[in-house]
């Protein structure tokens, strides 16, 4: 396909590389032919780059699949991550997943990313539910202005919570920002 039919969301290769892109701008001036500068991620190494191709660049549209997985251990070095269906096991890398890591919890469902037989990462919902294990005691007249307070999660994750969620209390936390997003 033509660089300049590419869309954000859409997956493609590129000189051997995956990318995911993010956005695109088509610049097409009088004396010059149509540019795109695409702002891609490489979907293997977690890489934000901007490429310029010229309007006649093909690049191989690529086509990715997801499977509902369920997370079972953290094995050290790598998670392990089972389908339901099947009961077959894979392992991914903890340095691949710093972040997921953060929101994963036994037996939780998530869709792993895959590139023909190639694990690229998981999908993670917008939200999880999480339970408290660890927050300060609310002080009365602290309420100057959206008094927060630090707490402490399952996973071991600390964010800021309202004043008024106690410990053992199971809130929403979402996963692109790591905010409080209500209770559940």
């Amino acid at each position: 396909m033509n660089v300049t039919e590419l869309r954000p969301g859409n997956y493609f290769l590129d000189e051997g590389n995956l990318y995911q892109v993010l956005d695109i701008l088509l610049n097409k001036t009088a004396m010059r032919k149509m540019v795109a500068k695409v702002k891609a991620k490489n979907m293997r190494t977690g890489a934000i780059i901007e490429l310029a191709r010229n309007s006649g660049y093909d690049v191989e549209k690529a086509v990715l699949s997801k499977k509902k997985m369920a997370y079972l251990y953290d094995s050290g070095d790598f998670l392990v991550f089972m389908d339901n269906a099947t009961y077959d096991q894979i392992e991914i890398a903890k340095s691949r997943l710093e972040w997921e890591m953060n929101f994963l919890t036994s037996n939780a469902e998530i869709d792993i990313l895959f590139y023909e037989e190639e694990i690229l990462g998981i999908t993670l919902p917008s939200s999880v539910a999480l339970q408290i294990t660890d927050c300060e005691p609310a002080v009365r007249g602290d309420t100057v202005n959206k008094a927060m307070k630090v707490a402490t999660v399952e996973t071991g994750f600390k964010l800021k919570v309202p004043l008024f969620i106690n410990n053992g209390e199971t809130i929403l936390v979402r996963t692109d920002t790591g905010e409080y997003d209500g209770r559940a």
